[in-house]
């Protein structure tokens, strides 16, 4: 805006009518604000989420379903790194606009859940002691004593069951869960107890056959 105001008063000073000069860079720049103005709401959030702290390095996010670290927050962008360890360039207004799950803003510690189904007719205080040593077993997990596993629905083929814990590998937790998934499959096992796969009984009503 400098540099057109500058030249057009050089242009008026020296006699040049400018009314033409003046409309076709109004028409120019109304184009290039409007093609630039998603770097300038990228550019505004950036000063926000530095201004405001609310995002800071090091915190877990939760964006579009992805999991990342924040190590960068930039004027236009921030950068992070998913649970793949693929670094995510993300535009600062998708942090400041859309929903975002700031995982680093729990406590310390955040509860978690594994669900899994056995077959009727298991033992069912013998599954919740199973989900919950196998749950117990782990390194990561915090506030053991609340380990807590339930028998939450009867599902069409299975008894449906689900085993709670606290953990502080907020960024590394999916690991954390294949490991306790490894545990429980192994002592299912040894126990003789039966994660089913879904099935339908057919019955044939034989008088009907007959009949045709």
């Amino acid at each position: 805006m400098l540099w057109v105001i500058s030249i057009s008063l050089i242009l008026d000073a020296v006699g040049v009518n400018i009314t033409f000069f003046l409309a076709g860079s109004a028409a120019l720049l109304v184009g290039v604000g409007l093609g630039l103005q998603q770097t300038f709401n990228d550019i505004v959030s950036g000063i926000i989420l530095l201004i405001e702290g609310t995002t800071k390095v090091g915190d877990v996010l939760e964006i579009d379903d992805d999991v990342v670290e924040i190590e960068n927050i930039g004027l236009r962008t921030s950068k992070g790194l998913n649970r793949d360890d693929i670094v995510i360039i993300i535009p600062n207004s998708k942090i400041t606009t859309n929903k975002v799950i700031n995982w680093s803003h729990q406590s310390k510690k955040t509860r978690f859940r594994i669900n899994v189904g056995v077959a009727y007719g298991c033992d069912v205080d013998l599954v919740v002691k199973i989900l919950e040593e196998s749950v117990f077993a782990h390194p990561d997990i915090t506030d053991k004593n609340l380990i807590e596993a339930r028998l939450v629905n009867f599902g069409n083929s299975s008894l449906d069951f689900q085993v709670l814990f606290f953990s502080e590998n907020v960024f590394r937790i999916e690991k954390v869960k294949s490991d306790i998934r490894k545990i429980i499959n192994r002592k299912f096992i040894e126990k003789g107890i039966v994660i089913p796969f879904p099935q339908m009984d057919v019955h044939f009503d034989s008088e009907f056959h007959k009949n045709r």
